[in-house]
């Protein structure tokens, strides 16, 4: 029966796509210089997208310069082992360079996240901990009593935390590091994440708020 909406319309590759996959296809798999020359071009293609990917994240990051550039050299060279290795489950349901970008994108996630885990000591500037009560939902009027508030912060995060609450509320909520990287990088996923910092926001007001630091509004930690 006609529910009056318009049918959804599935991708359809145009001659110049459809050509272009062939082309990717045969070189890809052709062996010798013919391939080893398609994968230097796919390299540099996937390395645009990875350093795009990278200057957008950057912001967000606490390290930056040869590092980032590093990431996105890494990065573009894994999605091209990985865009070689699953070659033959792509379907041509989109372009082939749209489907191979997603591998490059998907690298840089894992190893922004990797690289701070791999450094999980480095401390917070002062400028990271007096953003800390507003990322944690906690009004400019709660604030008010900005030394002490802070301090208790750090106490609580220090005392009533577990280990994986404190490292994923530090990195998500203070460092900036985007979910999917720290999902792949703990090797979990999304939703896993926000329920620890669900838990780890709640605890946090409910240390505030019996220490009279906060008053008790009723609300949970946002």
């Amino acid at each position: 029966m006609d529910d009056g909406r318009a049918p959804s319309r599935q991708w359809e590759p145009s001659t110049d796509a459809r050509a272009e996959t062939d082309e990717w296809r045969r070189t890809l798999t052709a062996g010798g210089a013919v391939q080893r020359d398609a994968e230097s071009r796919l390299y540099m293609l996937l390395l645009r997208v990875a350093q795009a990917e990278v200057r957008r994240r950057s912001p967000s990051l606490r390290f930056s310069g040869p590092e980032l550039d590093d990431i996105a050299h890494q990065a573009a060279a894994d999605a091209v082992i990985g865009v070689l290795r699953r070659l033959h489950e792509f379907r041509g349901e989109s372009r082939f360079t749209t489907w191979a970008y997603a591998f490059a994108v998907f690298e840089v996630s894992s190893k922004v996240g990797r690289h701070y885990w791999q450094h999980p000591a480095v401390s917070l500037d002062a400028a990271g901990w007096d953003r800390l009560p507003d990322r944690l939902g906690i009004s400019p009027e709660e604030a008010g009593i900005a030394d002490d508030l802070l301090t208790a912060l750090r106490t609580a995060i220090e005392t009533v935390l577990t280990r994986r609450q404190r490292e994923v509320l530090l990195a998500a909520v203070v460092q900036g590091i985007p979910l999917d990287a720290l999902a792949v990088a703990r090797k979990t996923t999304r939703g896993a994440l926000y329920k620890t910092l669900f838990d780890a926001r709640r605890k946090l007001r409910v240390y505030l708020v019996t220490n009279q630091y906060l008053d008790d509004d009723g609300k949970e930690a946002t």
